[in-house]
């Protein structure tokens, strides 16, 4: 099947008539191709946003009232979950991520759109006292166009937290998914439009990041361009938006640490680190990607985690096991090269996971791997991996582990386990992290809570209520009246 672009509520062929091939990640095989967006189509899009929104905020989709537009957002959100199976199939194959975390972010995504549905009507200004004779307000009003730039590990989820949130302060959307994972999104669109979303109002243009990615960057009719992926792309996208004054949300990589200390609750803990690894393959910005241990229980810990780790098992999607395969051949080349290197280091392999004999030698499989007594400057404890891969390494009290914990270029998650509540709080205070979770970690994916980094993970802030004050624009009106 070929998908084209969504703009304006109908299907368009991409302006150059290029296509690029969909690769099923579990076979290494193409099954569908999407259009090769250029800077024309990014073009076409804005200008259908434009149109939705009006010169003069009169358009279709800027007229509508908060309430209708509240409607119109828990109606989708309704939608989602009649479509729910279907967007999960067509995401699972699209980046080869099991069948239940899909379902996952096809559940999330609804709950982004209910979220964002239901603060509509209650993003509003204030009256400012001011200097006697006068009456001061402030007043929120939409940015107009946005862009959004969203990536490939989780395009649902990150499609509700970006698009509902702008959707809802009242701006119209262009999205650029990644090439790798084009196709939830589309139909996405394809729902609001069947939902009753005015034209213009959400316009998908897909292709290469260099390409159409840049295109929107860089146009002039987007306001405000969200951007979700690598910390150099980030850069990239930042600088472009700068040059032309456009504000920018950048969620970037990271190297979260989850800090365990020797009287954390096990039982509790190391089934909540596993999954924060292992989880979508380890491809997840906010992955738990570090474990410090205090020494006391070191040991203990390995040994508990590396059962676990050889208990994982790797297949097709299809197969719903523990993890499917990475989202492209790049990826796998990638993350085995880091195993690879940190093995030639003579860091040591404490347990792996295992690929299910079924799978196909063509995906892009890659095991858990558990590394032990990782040196806290090497690249594997310094650099973003993006797979199913964990280092352990030990500290002794709670300096060497803030230490340790803040000592990389990140500064997105952070995780401590600890029975001691004032050391948790303390800690909470002294890791340079945008997000901090004593005795859990992503609790439970929190759409309500505010999300984004410091340092090389990024700025600004997506997910809660937070996220709608970046979708405005806030005007101050003085009225002297004597």
């Amino acid at each position: 099947m070929e998908y084209r672009h969504f703009i304006g509520n109908a299907w368009k062929a991409a302006d150059n008539g290029e296509s690029l091939d969909v690769i099923d990640p579990s076979t290494g095989e193409p099954f569908a191709a999407i259009a090769r967006g250029n800077a024309a189509d990014i073009d076409l899009a804005v200008c259908a946003a434009q149109g939705a929104m009006g010169e003069a905020l009169d358009g279709p989709w800027a007229k509508l009232s908060p309430v209708e537009r509240s409607n119109l957002l828990f109606a989708y959100a309704k939608a989602v979950l009649d479509h729910a199976d279907e967007l999960a199939q067509l995401e699972a194959r699209d980046t080869g991520k099991a069948l239940k975390t899909a379902r996952t972010d096809a559940a999330v995504l609804a709950r982004y759109l209910q979220y964002y549905a239901g603060c509509v009507d209650k993003l509003h200004g204030e009256t400012l006292p001011y200097t006697t004779g006068f009456t001061v307000l402030t007043v929120r009003e939409p940015i107009g166009v946005t862009g959004h730039i969203i990536p490939w590990n989780y395009p649902m989820q990150i499609y509700g937290r970006s698009v509902g949130a702008s959707l809802a302060a009242g701006n119209a959307c262009v999205v650029k998914p990644a090439e790798d994972a084009s196709l939830s999104i589309l139909r996405l669109a394809e729902i609001a439009a069947e939902t009753g979303f005015p034209a213009g109002a959400i316009n998908v243009v897909t292709g290469l990041g260099g390409e159409a990615g840049a295109a929107l960057s860089a146009n002039e009719g987007i306001r405000h361009i969200s951007f979700t992926g690598s910390t150099a792309t980030g850069a990239l996208v930042g600088r472009t938006a700068a040059e032309r004054h456009c504000p920018s949300v950048l969620e970037l990589g990271g190297k979260s640490p989850q800090l365990v200390f020797d009287d954390a609750d096990l039982d509790e803990a190391l089934p909540v680190i596993l999954n924060a690894i292992i989880q979508n393959a380890g491809q997840t910005c906010s992955a738990g990607s570090r474990l410090l241990v205090q020494r006391g229980i070191y040991e203990t810990v390995i040994e508990r985690l590396s059962a676990r780790f050889e208990a994982m098992r790797t297949g097709p999607s299809s197969m719903d096991l523990d993890m499917g395969p990475l989202v492209n051949k790049k990826q796998q080349t990638r993350v085995r090269a880091m195993v690879e290197d940190a093995e030639a280091q003579g860091i040591r392999v404490a347990a792996r996971g295992k690929i299910a004999v079924e799978a196909s030698r063509n995906g892009y499989f890659q095991e858990a791997v558990l590394f032990r007594d990782v040196p806290p400057q090497s690249r594997l404890a310094q650099e973003e991996v993006f797979g199913p891969v964990l280092a352990v390494m030990p500290f002794d009290d709670e300096a060497e582990a803030v230490k340790l914990a803040n000592g990389t270029n990140y500064g997105l998650v952070a995780g401590v386990w600890t029975r001691d509540g004032s050391r948790g709080l303390r800690l909470a205070r002294k890791l340079q992290a945008g997000q901090v979770f004593v005795n859990n970690y992503g609790a439970g994916g929190g759409v309500e809570l505010p999300f984004g980094g410091v340092k090389a993970s990024g700025h600004g802030r997506e997910k809660g209520f937070e996220a709608l004050y970046g979708f405005t624009s806030l005007k101050t009106i003085a009225v002297k009246h004597g």
